[in-house]
């Protein structure tokens, strides 16, 4: 999977649920409200003021090593 700011959280979850403590990590703590999980990474990023390119390389990296 190759994530982009368009990318829905839920959607990685699913994916992999391993993503979930990198997502809690960052700072996106509100993994289970039903209003983050169909936001996008930009989206999200945007309100919590968080770099979204770093946590997109971030969850790559750990796409590209897990996949």
């Amino acid at each position: 999977m190759i994530v982009t700011k368009d990318t829905i959280i839920g959607d990685i979850v699913m994916q992999d649920e391993g993503i979930a403590p990198i997502l809690m990590a960052s700072g996106l703590h509100c993994l289970g409200c039903a209003m983050a999980s169909g936001e996008t990474i930009e989206e999200a990023c945007m309100v919590h003021g968080m770099d979204c390119d770093a946590l997109i390389e971030e969850i790559n990296n750990y796409f590209q090593a897990n996949g």
